[in-house]
């Protein structure tokens, strides 16, 4: 997601609504969900994001978030972190319901589950609130329609940041009653605590460690191949940069918009 920026109010409101808060979930001290009013005619993709902005001092800052919410939803929900000191979240941790949020006209990215033209294996890879993008893809019908296998795997530091876990178990019990096809795969990776053998989907270390080492395959009960997987890498861009060159160590490419490419990536700082 790209940084935070300031312009005047007049000047911002050319380009933007301003909204309410409706609805705050804190899942840590450092993590939080938040709804807004959805802008009468707003249309995004799921996989794209919002710039949002806040009034601070007179100005207008803004900030780029992933919307987690579904297609059709009346409300627009996004998954933030709150960074010490930072302008933008610093104003965020302190709303209220009924405060105003600027929210743009346009949504934004390419980081899509449309895009793949083939392939029989989705797989979403997220650390942090990179996980935002994929709460909002695997609300589509459509998604579960078009893969066999949906493989979601979250990388976080401890066991308490794996956000939306009632939220998959309940998609995946709708995609049952509904005959959905797909199957969901939730991997939860976890970098500093220990991890119980016990524990069903969650496994201990880097996400990019289990997937040079296999373990990521092993868990799902999947291969990642060229001709099977495609695949959607979101989060720090350190992991980005190395799923990429381990992608391409298999034969992997990136999608192109002329077509072809099994991997879809986007950084989040």
């Amino acid at each position: 997601m790209s940084s935070a920026s300031n312009v005047s109010i007049d000047a911002y409101s050319e380009k933007a609504t301003c909204e309410r808060l409706l609805w705050v979930h804190r899942w840590t001290d450092k993590l939080l969900s938040f709804r807004t009013t959805r802008p009468a005619g707003y249309r995004f993709t799921a996989g794209q994001f919002a710039r949002l902005g806040l009034e601070i001092d007179g100005q207008v800052v803004s900030r780029a978030y992933s919307i987690t919410s579904a297609e059709h939803e009346d409300v627009l929900e996004y998954y933030a972190i709150i960074v010490p000191g930072g302008q933008f979240t610093s104003r965020l941790d302190a709303l209220q319901p009924g405060d105003p949020v600027w929210v743009e006209k346009l949504s934004y990215g390419f980081m899509t589950a449309d895009r793949f033209s083939d392939g029989r294996q989705l797989w979403m890879l997220a650390t942090g609130t990179g996980l935002g993008p994929y709460v909002s893809i695997l609300q589509q019908p459509e998604v579960w329609q078009r893969f066999e296998d949906l493989v979601l795997v979250h990388g976080v530091r401890q066991c308490a940041e794996l956000a939306y876990a009632d939220k998959f178990a309940q998609l995946r019990q709708q995609a049952a009653a509904q005959g959905w096809p797909a199957r969901l795969h939730s991997l939860r990776c976890v970098t500093r605590e220990a991890v119980l053998p016990s524990s069903p989907g969650l496994l201990a270390g880097r996400i990019t460690d289990l997937l040079r080492g296999g373990q990521l395959e092993q868990a799902a009960g999947l291969s990642l191949t060229v001709d099977d997987a495609r695949v959607m890498a979101c989060g720090n861009p350190e992991m980005v940069t190395e799923v990429r060159e381990l992608l391409r160590q298999r034969g992997m490419g990136p999608l192109r918009r002329a077509g072809g490419g099994q991997f879809v990536t986007e950084d989040y700082w």
